[in-house]
């Protein structure tokens, strides 16, 4: 799988281990930056990695700023990406099987390596199961979104 891998400055290290991980694992990894822990912007890396996975050069991404919350806000702004916070392994594989999540984002401060591995490959590992409940719900979903581009 081609996965997209972004952070702004306080996700710097936790990204390059997780990009890492995944090269390990056998996945494709597009690094959007940053590429330091100097001081940026997490809504320019956030976009980045959205626009990657929007626009189909990734199926994935994991994305990292220092708690997760304001790269989450700024990547579902882009229409067709579906990025949630996620600091246990249900939700990192339930979020992809119920609800088709396609980013997955960390607080780089909050979880530390060995978990972030865990809701990682948790991600990689799930697939949407387009279950009838499931599809109705995402389609509901994909129209509010529709509604207000």
């Amino acid at each position: 799988m081609k996965i997209v891998v972004g952070s702004d400055h306080a996700g710097f290290a936790l990204k390059q281990e997780m990009a890492a991980l995944l090269r390990e694992c056998g996945h494709e990894v597009l690094d959007v930056g940053t590429d330091s822990t100097a001081p940026v912007d997490y809504p320019d890396f956030a976009e980045a990695l959205a626009l990657a996975v929007r626009e189909g050069r990734a199926e994935r991404g994991v994305l990292i700023c220092g708690s997760g919350v304001g790269a989450s806000v700024a990547a579902n702004k882009l229409p067709g990406v579906r990025a949630a916070i996620c600091h246990d392994t249900y939700s990192a594989h339930q979020g992809v099987e119920h609800d088709d999540m396609n980013v997955l984002v960390l607080g780089g401060r909050i979880v530390g390596g060995a978990l972030a591995a865990e809701l990682v490959r948790a991600f990689v590992a799930a697939r949407y199961t387009a279950e009838e409940r499931h599809a109705r719900r995402l389609a509901k979903v994909i129209s509010i979104e529709s509604r207000y581009r």
